[in-house]
This record gives structure tokens, sequence and C-alpha cells, in this order.
């Protein structure tokens, strides 16, 4: 199995659609552009969010297992995929690249 490297790619915010509908919360999506995790299979990285994991763990470990295109032509890099959390007020895309680094 290879490790895959997780890149923050973007981060926005809609701040009327949380105005309008979402409880006021006391710690929100701390992540930062630029920011890079290392996966290693299941095990969700130190300081990643619970859901932007559960958003991308399948892509991290069909890369992960030697899976390639998830995209079918999509991704120039056929060992990528783009994905974004599903956090509706405050999405996050991510870049995951299947390394090869073995675990």
């Amino acid at each position: 199995m290879k490790k895959c490297r997780i890149t923050v790619m973007r981060k926005a915010f809609y701040q009327e659609l949380s105005e309008e509908y979402e409880n006021p919360l006391e710690h929100a999506c701390d992540m930062e552009e630029g920011q890079v995790f290392i996966a290693e299979g299941w095990k969700k990285p130190e300081g990643m969010c619970d859901s932007a994991w559960e958003s991308m763990s399948a892509f991290v470990m069909t890369l992960a297992y030697g899976g390639e295109d998830i995209y079918e032509g999509w991704m120039k890099n056929k060992k990528s995929a783009m994905i974004s959390c599903n956090d509706g007020f405050r999405p996050v895309s991510f870049l995951i690249e299947a390394l090869d680094e073995e675990v």
C-alpha cells in the first residue's frame, strides 16, 4: 500500500448561508491553503477534520492500493483525485496524490 499526500488547495466560506442557516460555532475549520497531510491507510491524518476525512477516505484508499484514473481521463495525473469536503458553509478542496513510498 502506498502513502498518499493530501494538499489543501482552496478554502471557501459562504457567510450569507452561514448567517442564515447555521448555529454559531465555537470552532470552525482551521485548515489553511497549502497545508499538507500524509495518509497511511485508513488512519485519518493528524489535524484533519472528521468531515473532510469521511469525504475523501474511499478515494485515498483506492489510490493507496494502486487504483488510478478514478475520473476516467479527467485528471492529468492518473494517480490523483480532487475532492471537496461536504461542509456546505466552508467547503475545502483537496488534491490527493499517491506517492511511491510504501506504508
